[in-house]
């Protein structure tokens, strides 16, 4: 296993890295740093599949000369020779660079806080024992759970917490620590000539927020409610997206509030801050500070703090999300949302985005729509143009009953339409907020969606 620096090793080779960019010409330099542990296991229809253990590190080192050029280069090494060449590929990265407006360094502020819990030391007290058991867990459930379950095909367990520094030329440094749990399930599920496969997952910084056999339950119930589905008849529905198909929505329409998107003509929101653009309902939140949120962190990857910023309200657009840079470009604050690993350069990127819950159950609000559609799963939503907002999605789900259950699973369905068309016909708002990985979605009520099916 790879041996992890001190932090004071870190720090004093951060230290000379800065000063030797100053000396060969930079005006400014930063430098991050990131480093982790993490363990896997998992099983394959009951058998040991991978297991795994290990901890790496990077340092990265970032340039910026006098004309507005940027460079950067990244390491897994502190040898004697390495960080000397690692200025030098900075140095040479920046020279072959275009010059940019607007680059600068966070100088830090007043306003600083304390950052969000996002280590949980019970991440680091797992044992390969109790890995497997929960993998074993999971497997045994949900092969047990339904007779149509013919293959458990990977029950996985992993945990692991790492550290984060941040140094730069304005006498700025920082760490924290940070930590994860995360468990899956996939099945597969046969019934006559009909098979289907999938899944469910779990995952927090928290080692006690993970219910691995809520993981495995779901797994089954989710495989099941799609199995053998068939495409109804083409005809306008009602829409109940579950937090899991709203989820995958969000992301994309998260997108569209990257002020890097916006500048560059890459986001239909262009010009429309202030502007309605989505149903009364419909809250868009994006949130750093979000208490063991798998986005959240006390900084950025510039080292500005994170925080919680109301992209829509109410339907209304209210702010995009920014770095330092395109801040500057737009003459406002950063939002504390730049992106950026130890050999990258500074993007604009999400911490925890997901949508403000509202007080019904997803029960009631199925009752309400009985011969609607609930959508488990909405497919190509990575293919929604950001500029128009034109899309066409398959989709998986069921048949909503009289009395709100699903009386038939439905696949092989397509809608296609506008994404501010759907955003603005969205009537209701469910109170089941879900995180998958940072992404939150809520229960979302679609009225009279144009649907192509048999």
């Amino acid at each position: 296993m790879m041996q992890i620096p001190g932090k004071r090793e870190v720090e004093l080779i951060a230290e000379w890295l800065i000063e030797a960019a100053l000396k060969k010409g930079a005006v400014m330099a930063d430098v991050l740093y990131s480093a982790g542990s993490s363990a896997q296991f998992s099983l394959r229809d009951g058998s040991p599949e991978k297991d795994t253990q290990g901890a790496s590190f990077r340092i990265g080192c970032r340039v910026i000369d006098e004309q507005g050029r940027q460079g950067v280069a990244d390491m897994n090494s502190l040898s004697r020779d390495i960080p000397e060449k690692l200025i030098e590929a900075c140095m040479s990265n920046c020279s072959a660079s275009e010059p940019e407006a607007d680059l600068y360094l966070f100088k830090g502020g007043s306003s600083e806080r304390e950052g969000p819990p996002v280590f949980d030391p019970e991440a680091g007290r797992i044992s390969h024992e109790e890995r497997e058991r929960r993998c074993r867990e999971m497997s045994d459930l949900a092969a047990a759970a339904d007779k149509r379950v013919v293959s458990v095909r990977q029950s996985s367990w992993g945990d692991g917490f790492g550290e984060t520094m941040y140094a730069s030329s304005e006498n700025i440094l920082r760490w924290y620590g940070d930590s994860f749990a995360a468990c899956s399930v996939t099945v597969v599920m046969e019934e006559g000539e009909c098979l289907e496969m999938g899944g469910a997952s779990e995952e927090s910084r928290r080692v006690s927020d993970v219910d691995h056999l809520f993981a495995a339950r779901e797994a089954v119930e989710r495989t099941a409610l799609t199995l053998g589905g068939k495409p109804e008849p083409t005809g306008r529905y009602d829409v109940v997206l579950d937090p899991e198909a709203a989820a995958s929505l969000v992301e994309s329409a998260g997108e569209l509030f990257l002020a890097s998107a916006v500048y560059k003509n890459r986001s239909l929101l262009k010009g429309r801050m202030g502007e309605k653009i989505g149903s009364g309902c419909l809250s868009l939140v994006d949130d750093g500070t979000l208490p063991w949120g798998i986005g959240s962190a006390p900084w950025d990857g510039e080292g500005v703090p994170t925080g919680r910023t109301v992209l829509m309200d109410r339907g209304m657009t209210s702010s995009f999300l920014y770095d330092l840079k395109y801040a500057r470009r737009f003459g406002t604050a950063p939002t504390g949302n730049a992106s950026r690993s130890p050999g990258s350069l500074p993007g604009v990127g999400f911490t925890n985005m997901f949508i403000l819950p509202g007080t019904r159950g997803i029960g009631d609000m199925l009752g309400d729509n009985s011969g609607g559609i609930l959508v488990t799963e909405l497919m190509g939503v990575h293919t929604i143009d950001p500029v128009s907002g034109d899309f066409s999605l398959g989709i998986k789900g069921a048949l909503i009953g009289k009395d709100g259950s699903p009386v038939r699973p439905v696949a092989g369905m397509t809608i296609a339409g506008n994404l501010l068309g759907l955003l603005a016909n969205i009537s209701e708002v469910g109170r089941d907020l879900r995180f998958f990985g940072d992404i939150g979605g809520c229960p979302l009520v679609v009225k009279d969606v144009s649907m192509a099916g048999s």
